[in-house]
């Protein structure tokens, strides 16, 4: 088994833990051999998650006590910040408010859909490690891909939401429930038309909810204030 470590101060917390792999074989794992952390401002952290195959950079926003909690992950470039101008910081932060820990990571390997799904189940790993009970996915783009097929490979997953999804690598959406499934589209996407959130919803089971936003582009920049206030209710509802 390995060892997800916490640091924070001079008091570490330790759990024993492995993420689920989407198959066998030593290429298909990943273990999670411990995690440093530095504080930053706005009480987060800073978070080097070193694993058997490489480390993963990421970014906690920790809510004391809090037994739900979020793994944000980018598109196919990576990233921390997510669409809408970078609205997963924002909504770790206001989260906390909620009694809801929020974990941004950043890939690996960039646009390498079976990496970046390990990587992914390694950020629900350190969230248990550190006392959550329920977890969220929230990906954006080939983000949305990588959650949907790693939410039915975790146990304490409960939610999943995909925003502006690609198909590839998501028709695991049918092996998500009992979890529930959220699909936000702009209907003004150039780059993945709203059709593949569409052909997504078609594929899952309920529970489900398909979200199409008129005038809003790819990146959601469009209806950043309703996209806040839909991800904050449904997280909020489904994690507390």
């Amino acid at each position: 088994m390995s060892n997800v470590i916490y640091t924070r101060g001079p008091g570490a917390r330790l759990a024993d833990d492995r993420p689920a792999a989407p198959a066998s074989g030593d290429d298909l794992t990943l273990q999670v051999l411990s995690v440093d952390a530095e504080p930053e401002e706005k009480g987060r952290h800073r978070l080097a998650i070193k694993t058997s195959k490489g480390e993963i950079p990421g970014i906690l926003h920790p809510c004391d006590g809090g037994r739900g909690a979020i793994v944000w992950v980018c598109g196919a470039v990576g990233g921390f910040d997510g669409p809408a101008g970078g609205i997963y910081a924002d909504l770790g932060e206001a989260l906390v408010k909620d009694g809801l820990t929020s974990l941004r990571l950043n890939y690996r390997l960039p646009n390498n859909l079976q990496e970046c799904v390990l990587d992914t189940l390694g950020g629900v790993s350190v969230l248990k490690g550190i006392g959550a009970e329920k977890v969220a996915l929230v990906g954006h783009s080939f983000g949305g891909a990588v959650v949907i097929a790693a939410g039915g490979l975790s146990p304490i997953v409960s939610t999943v939401v995909g925003l502006s999804s690609q198909t590839h690598g998501a028709t695991g959406a049918g092996r998500l429930a009992p979890r529930s499934l959220l699909l936000v589209h702009g209907k003004e996407d150039t780059r993945l038309a709203p059709a593949c959130s569409e052909q997504i919803y078609e594929w899952a089971q309920d529970p489900k909810e398909l979200v199409l936003i008129p005038g809003a582009g790819h990146g959601l920049r469009e209806c950043r204030d309703l996209l806040f206030d839909l991800l904050s209710a449904w997280l909020v509802d489904k994690l507390r």
